[in-house]
C-alpha cells in the first residue's frame, strides 16, 4: 500500500510517500513557508535527486496540491495517478486523554482532535490544517491519526499523575502524557528484535534538539521523561526541562514576567542555549566545547548527568535492564553523550567499547556495548515515519 505520511506544522508539510508492502520510501519532502513569501517545496526521489520549486503556497490545501503535482511529476515523480496514494497517515503530537492509539479520520475524530488544542496548542491547530488540505485535496482517500501521546498510553496511574489536587486532574486532564511515543515505540521494538526478546527491559534515550527519556518494558512503556507538555524532562535545546516548579512564580516577581512570557522564556530560552551561551544547535555548542568553552561543556554535561540519572530509576522501575537505546539527532551521532551519559554506571551491567560508540555514521542500528556487557546498549536511527505508514495501512486494510 502507498501511504502517503504527513507531518504538518504551522508553516511548513513534511511528506513521505512509503510503499508499506517493501518498506520503501519512494519520495520525501518538504513544503515551507505556507502563507508567508518564499514559499517553496524541497522534493527528493527515492535514488536522491533533490528538487526545488518557489511558488506561492497561502496554505495547507495548496501545500498538498502541490506535493501531489511533484509525485505526479514526469521527471522527478513516482506516481502516475493520484490514485496511486491508498491511504494518508498523519503525525499528530498530542491526543490529550481522548486517544490512546491510532484512528481512522472521521468527522467525530476532527472535532474531538480540536479539544486537544489546549494540550499542545501550535501544533494541533497545524495538524487540523494539514487534515483539511488532505480531505480538500483528496477527499476520497482514508486518512489515520498516529500519535505521539499513544505509546505512553499504557503508563500506571502512580506513573503519570502529578502531586497536585486531584480535582484538577478530573477537571483539566492534568497529567503526564509525554512525548517521542512513535519514536521511542520504534526504537525499543527495534531493539526487543535485536535482543531476540519479547520481555526485555529497555530505556530509549530520544536525544534531539527536544529529548526524552522512556522505560520500556516487555514492549510497554512504564515510564517516560517528558510531561503534560513536552517542557520536562531533561535539558534540550532551548527547553529547561525539569525545575522546581517554585522557580516559574519567582521569575514572574523578579522579572515582571506574564504567565505567557515565562511560558516563552522556559521554552525558548533556556536549555543548551541558555546554559552555553553558545546557540540552541548541538553541533555548535559541542564545537565551543571542544574549543574550551566551560559553559559549553557543562550544556552538555547537564544532560548527560540527567539522563543517567534516567537510566537508573528506569532500571529500578522495572525491576532491572537489559538494554539502552540512543536515537534521534544527538543520540545517534554524537559519541561524547553516549559515553558521559552512561559513565559510571557499570553496576547496571553497561560497559561501553570505546572504539565501537565512535563509528561515525550509520543508518543501520549499531551495537556499542562491549561483547561482555550485562546490558546490551544501541544506537538506533528511528523512523517515526515507517510506524505512522504502517499503523495506517493496517487501519485502511481492515475497513
Amino acid at each position: 500500500m502507498n501511504v502517503l505520511v504527513v507531518n504538518a506544522g504551522s508553516s511548513s508539510l513534511k511528506y513521505q510517500l512509503i510503499d508499506t508492502a517493501t518498506e520503501h520510501v519512494l519520495a520525501k519532502g518538504n513544503c515551507e513557508r505556507i502563507g508567508d513569501h518564499g514559499s517553496r517545496i524541497l522534493h527528493k526521489t527515492q535514488s536522491g535527486v533533490s528538487y526545488t520549486k518557489e511558488t506561492p503556497l497561502s496554505n495547507h490545501a495548496d501545500a498538498i496540491r502541490l506535493v501531489v503535482d511533484v509525485l505526479l511529476d514526469a521527471e522527478v515523480g513516482c506516481l502516475h495517478s493520484v490514485s496511486e496514494v491508498e491511504a494518508i497517515g498523519h503525525r499528530v503530537v498530542h491526543g490529550g486523554p481522548y486517544f490512546t492509539g491510532s484512528v481512522l479520520v472521521t468527522n467525530e475524530v476532527v472535532e474531538t482532535l480540536k479539544e486537544c488544542t489546549a494540550y499542545a496548542p501550535l501544533h494541533t491547530k497545524a495538524h487540523l490544517m494539514g487534515i483539511e488540505g488532505c480531505r480538500t485535496v483528496m477527499p476520497d482517500v482514508p486518512e489515520v491519526l498516529v500519535f505521539d501521546t499513544a505509546f505512553h498510553q499504557t503508563m500506571e496511574k502512580e506513573a503519570y499523575m502529578y502531586g497536585l489536587s486531584y480535582d484538577v486532574y478530573e477537571e483539566y486532564g492534568v497529567r503526564r502524557y509525554g512525548a517521542h511515543g512513535t519514536s521511542h515505540r520504534y526504537v525499543s521494538a527495534e531493539c526487543a528484535r535485536l535482543l531476540g526478546r519479547t520481555d526485555a527491559r529497555i530505556v530509549t534515550c530520544h536525544i534531539g534538539n527536544g529529548s526524552s527519556v522512556s522505560a520500556v518494558k516487555g514492549g510497554v512503556c512504564v515510564d517516560t521523561s517528558m510531561g503534560f507538555t513536552p517542557l520536562e524532562g531533561v535539558l534540550m535545546g532551548t527547553r529547561c526541562g525539569t525545575i522546581d516548579p517554585a522557580i516559574v512564580p519567582f521569575l514572574m516577581e523578579k522579572r515582571g514576567y506574564t504567565p505567557q512570557e515565562v511560558d516563552t522564556y522556559l521554552n525558548k530560552s533556556c536549555g543548551f542555549l541558555g546554559i552555553s551561551g553558545v546557540g540552541s544547535d548541538s553541533r555548535d555548542v559541542e564545537r565551543a566545547m571542544n574549543e574550551g568553552n566551560e559553559r559549553a561543556k557543562l550544556a552538555f554535561d547537564m544532560l548527560c548527568y540527567q539522563i543517567r540519572k534516567y537510566i537508573g530509576s528506569y532500571a529500578a522501575a522495572m525491576g532491572g535492564l537489559d538494554a539502552v537505546v540512543f536515537t534521534a539527532g544527538i543520540g545517534e551521532h554524537t559519541p561524547y553523550i553516549r559515553k558521559q551519559a552512561l559513565k559510571d554506571l557499570s553496576f547496571l551491567g553497561i560497559e561501553l567499547d570505546d572504539a565501537r560508540n565512535t563509528f561515525g555514521h550509520s543508518n543501520e542500528a549499531v551495537k556499542l556495548s562491549t561483547d561482555t556487557s550485562r546490558v546490551a546498549v544501541y544506537m538506533i536511527p528511528t523512523n517515526e515515519e515507517l510506524v505512522i505508514a504502517r499503523d495506517t495501512a493496517a487501519i485502511v486494510a481492515s475497513l
